[in-house]
């Protein structure tokens, strides 16, 4: 595939997206998003037969063709092109290589979403760190990073392997450890999303790590967290994390300048 071919064919597809996008359901996704994207108002079905579509008429849809293909469906800035970019990159991961890595990069970096970036991170960037171990290493910088999108992706991406109850929960508590006092709500939220996945096979692991620094985590995580834990984990925790937080609130407000401590009754 030739890329003026490409071109023709995103102007093409675009063509049939905007024949069956809605201008309401583009308005709400835009609103719900928060996104400056253009939006078509095509459903997520319509964007899935869109991409089965592309992979048969280019089939074999090689690495080649795939990056061509997603080189030119995303810089037009809409959102249902970008989704269908995601889908391809979804479908053909396997033929994706190691050094494919920095264009997973840059679009999390261009993304500023979690529709995109929860896709590339878990069908794009995870199956790839499989395949391409050392890319661990990509995947220790991605957590130190400025922006917060990305350092989402580094614990996202190790999801699918300790969904099944394998994969590197190590380097996962590691990434997490180190941002469980952020307040950034997805940075609170991926952690409590991965604990919780890993839950579902190994309550224990989940358990003994989240214990120990029940104090530490957000409502947000710990919610997440002992979802598929044993009920009376469940509850110890919860109760574990309330009294915590609540003693934490206390004592910064008895800190604050000018306040009274309030009086002991018969003191």
């Amino acid at each position: 595939m030739t890329r003026p071919k490409g071109v023709l064919l995103v102007a093409r597809i675009e063509l049939e997206l905007r024949r069956r996008g809605d201008p309401k359901r583009a308005e709400g996704a835009k609103r719900y998003l928060k996104s400056e994207l253009t939006f078509i108002g095509t459903d997520t079905r319509t964007v899935r037969e869109a991409a089965r579509g592309v992979m048969r008429e280019l089939t074999p849809l090689n690495r080649a063709g795939l990056l061509a293909l997603v080189d030119d469906l995303w810089p037009p800035g809409i959102f249902e092109l970008r989704a269908l970019a995601v889908e391809l990159l979804k479908a053909r991961s396997a033929v994706l290589v190691a050094g494919d890595h920095r264009l997973i990069e840059r679009l999390l970096r261009e993304s500023q979403n979690w529709a995109f970036v929860d896709f590339l991170s878990i069908q794009v960037a995870g199956p790839l760190v499989v395949r391409f171990p050392d890319l661990g290493a990509v995947l220790d910088r991605w957590a130190a990073d400025s922006d917060f999108w990305v350092r989402r992706a580094a614990m996202l991406a190790l999801l699918l392997p300790l969904r099944r109850g394998a994969g590197d929960f190590e380097r996962f508590a590691r990434y997490a450890d180190g941002m469980l006092e952020e307040k950034e709500f997805f940075i609170r939220k991926a952690i409590g999303w991965v604990l919780r996945e890993t839950g579902k096979k190994r309550p224990q692991l989940v358990d003994g790590w989240l214990a120990p620094r029940i104090g530490r985590a957000s409502g947000v995580t710990v919610g997440e967290a002992v979802r598929y834990l044993p009920q009376a984990r469940r509850e110890a925790l919860t109760a574990a994390h309330r009294k915590r937080r609540s003693a934490t609130t206390r004592a910064a407000r008895a800190r604050e300048p000018g306040r009274v401590p309030a009086r002991r009754k018969g003191g």
